[in-house]
């Protein structure tokens, strides 16, 4: 066991995290997303270091954030539409999955073993500090246990991994609140949905002058990207979902002023004005809340399926899934 250094968001903290970054050690950094545990995406030792501290099977590939263009471009083909959403979209919550060029600088258990590279560029200021600092792509899936609820604080992530990683970068609560919407842009050009995510598909087939976004749904066996395992998000606690009101026993997690009664005896909605940018933000934060208050059960209002719905409905879909 470690002692998890906690840094504030100074340049003297930055410079630390750097240089345990570049030591081969993990440091968590704050994303617009969610907290990413971070480690040298080129080093064998600190990638296979990420996997053990979450528990995170190898065969689920990790996102390599970069600082610009330039770097991505060194690591990955870019056919015209990963282009012109790299233009749209970056820095910004959104991950494609590309060709990995031959000879790329990135350890072979970042793409777990795919011919492609799951990449991106964080909007969040700390995180491309961080990364400009190290100089190297950084590998960073979510701050937690494998499987359990994603970190939107830096005491989420001491909760979850405390004692198994060098330091966490204390940037505050992340803006967005859902992980990046994930896409794969074949060398043909051609561009599906392998997760929502904070930039909703709708948004992203307009950007490519489509009507919609096809998507890929994994089954748990031929992973993509991160986030397609079936169970995943997971609370201690069981949800069921599309709940119009609780059950005995049961805590409710409401949306919009019509779960008021109820969600003002529990003091958990996710909007109470209906706002699922609002509610994308408070997800994971309130399913931590939840298994701070020991929740067994745990019945959640429904959620429109449009905009930022579809990611807050995925996120909610794996997280009710069976568990092993």
């Amino acid at each position: 066991m470690v002692q998890t250094r906690l840094l504030d968001a100074s340049d003297a903290a930055l410079d630390a995290a750097a240089a345990m970054l570049r030591a081969g050690q993990l440091v968590a950094m704050p994303t617009e997303t969610v907290y990413g545990l971070a480690g040298d995406a080129t080093d064998d030792h600190a990638v296979a270091a990420i996997y053990a501290a979450k528990g995170r099977p190898s065969f689920n590939p990790l996102i390599a954030h970069v600082v610009d263009l330039d770097m991505a471009r060194s690591l990955v083909e870019m056919p015209g539409p990963a282009g012109d959403l790299a233009a749209a979209f970056w820095p910004g919550p959104l991950t494609l999955v590309l060709p990995l060029k031959p000879g790329a600088r990135v350890s072979a258990l970042v793409t777990a073993g795919l011919p492609t590279l799951a990449i991106r560029i964080p909007a969040h200021p700390l995180a491309r500090g961080l990364i400009a600092r190290v100089g190297r792509p950084l590998a960073a899936p979510s701050a937690n246990p494998s499987g359990r609820i994603s970190p939107t604080e830096a005491q989420h992530v001491v909760d979850g991994l405390g004692g198994r990683i060098a330091a966490v970068l204390d940037g505050g609560p992340c803006r967005v609140g859902v992980e990046s919407t994930i896409v794969a842009v074949d060398a043909a050009g051609a561009a599906r949905l392998l997760r929502p995510g904070g930039i909703p598909a709708a948004q992203i087939a307009a950007c490519l002058g489509q009507d919609s976004l096809t998507q890929t749904e994994a089954d748990g066996s031929g992973i993509e990207s991160p986030g397609q395992m079936l169970s995943h998000y997971a609370p201690r606690g069981t949800l069921r979902l599309n709940a119009s009101a609780p059950r005995p026993g049961e805590t409710y997690l409401g949306f919009g002023p019509d779960s008021g009664r109820t969600s003002e005896e529990t003091g958990l909605n996710l909007s109470p004005a209906g706002d699922l940018t609002e509610a994308a933000a408070n997800l994971f934060r309130l399913m931590h809340v939840l298994d701070d208050r020991g929740a067994d059960s745990i019945a959640v209002a429904p959620i429109p399926e449009t905009g930022l719905g579809q990611a807050i409905n995925d996120r909610l879909r794996r997280a009710a899934a069976p568990r092993d």
